[in-house]
């Protein structure tokens, strides 16, 4: 007979044991078991019987020994945080949180979900704590830093709480190594988004006038295949509810639209927007229907930035970046990265439309764009030749 059928026999007589009342038999079997064949079901059945014998110090070096074997059971975790309530109140706020971390999803049992209510009420209680501590050792360093690096520490801060997670740039299909990555980058590196704002007027006119003339052409913001591999974008495929009025599309004026709009088209000449044909630049602006969202999705290439300029914006429409949500402002531009997880929403009763525009990431110099676009640019000429 092996070892673990000899420790099976023993949990079984273990449980008869318990069942019968007699705990203090079921624990030596259990000891005898877990001597031949160390597991997780023995460990965790020996701890909630020495809890039961209210013998909590024993009971947690046996959920210790679970956890070798499960260190992410949240069973054995949120055992092993109510024992320390009892053995170390100082440290079960935290061991709540960590067991909290792996609660599955779903409702739990009534016993165990009145224990969670109790180590939510304690997690919440130590990373209050954990923040004020948090706060008072910054407090020094963030009266001396600039706006950008106060936004570094405090996002350093929520990072170590665990309130936000840390997002990375993640494109479908260009990445380029060293880059910078913000969800939103900060205007003090981008010195001629000060130009776009105070076209914001000019621009909005032509946009109107634009939409307003017979010869615009506009087309639905998404237009693919049905067979791509593009799920993230199948309700919106081809949907009215998203459009866009293109000046610039892959690299390619569209001549209806530009025409329309000279100041605009001006503008963005005096803008570094990649020059990559069949690519970019790109420029457009956005038109989102009432009561419609973009759902989360991630950009092409992390060698390019995008930048929004909202136009009309009704209340209540947002916009998100990895752990960064904002509302669009009129004439109030910002640049973020596109290859970095973001959706928008529109849940107004009215049209919202926002400016967009491509350009190259400000972490590139000139000859690592030149290669860049020799290397995306070979990309397109081999597609249009399918």
């Amino acid at each position: 007979m092996s070892a673990a059928q000899t420790s099976g026999g023993y949990q079984a007589e273990a449980d008869a044991a318990a069942a019968r009342g007699d705990l203090t038999e079921a624990a030596r079997l259990l000891e005898l078991a877990l001597a031949e064949h160390a597991d997780f079901a023995a460990s965790l059945k020996l701890a909630g019987v020495r809890r039961a014998l209210r013998q909590p110090r024993r009971a947690l070096d046996a959920i210790h020994a679970a956890l070798v074997h499960a260190p992410l059971d949240f069973v054995a975790l949120a055992v092993r945080a109510g024992l320390l309530e009892t053995l170390d109140p100082a440290r079960a706020g935290e061991a709540w949180a960590e067991a909290l971390a792996q609660r599955p999803d779903g409702d739990l049992p009534l016993g165990m979900a009145a224990a969670v209510t109790t180590g939510e009420a304690l997690r919440d209680s130590w990373e209050a704590g954990r923040e004020a501590k948090f706060v008072a050792a910054m407090a020094a360093a963030e009266a001396t830093a600039g706006q950008d690096e106060t936004w570094k520490l405090r996002r350093f801060r929520s990072n170590a709480l665990r309130r936000t997670k840390v997002w990375h740039s993640k494109p479908t299909h260009y990445h380029y190594p060293g880059l910078t990555e913000r969800e939103f980058h900060p205007r003090r590196y981008l010195p001629w988004l000060i130009e776009v704002e105070a076209a914001t007027d000019a621009i909005r006119a032509e946009m109107q006038a634009a939409l307003a003339s017979q010869r615009a052409e506009l087309v639905p913001y998404l237009q693919y295949e049905e067979h791509e591999a593009l799920a993230q974008w199948r309700d919106l495929n081809r949907n009215p509810d998203w459009t866009a009025l293109h000046l610039i599309r892959m690299g390619e004026e569209v001549s209806a639209n530009a025409r329309l709009c000279p100041q605009t088209m001006d503008l963005l000449k005096r803008l570094p927007q990649p020059q990559i044909p069949g690519a970019s630049p790109n420029a457009m602006f956005s038109l989102l229907a009432p009561h419609t969202a973009i759902p989360p999705h991630v950009g092409v290439s992390n060698t390019r930035l995008v930048c929004h300029l909202p136009l009309v914006v009704p209340a209540g429409c947002w916009f998100r970046v990895g752990a960064e949500t904002r509302t669009w402002n009129e004439g109030e531009a910002f640049v973020f990265d596109d290859t970095i997880e973001h959706e928008a929403s529109n849940p107004s009763e009215q049209l919202r439309v926002v400016f967009i525009f491509d350009l190259w990431h400000p972490d590139l110099s000139s000859p690592e764009q030149a290669g860049i676009a020799a290397v995306i640019g070979s990309e397109v000429r081999s597609d249009n030749q399918l």
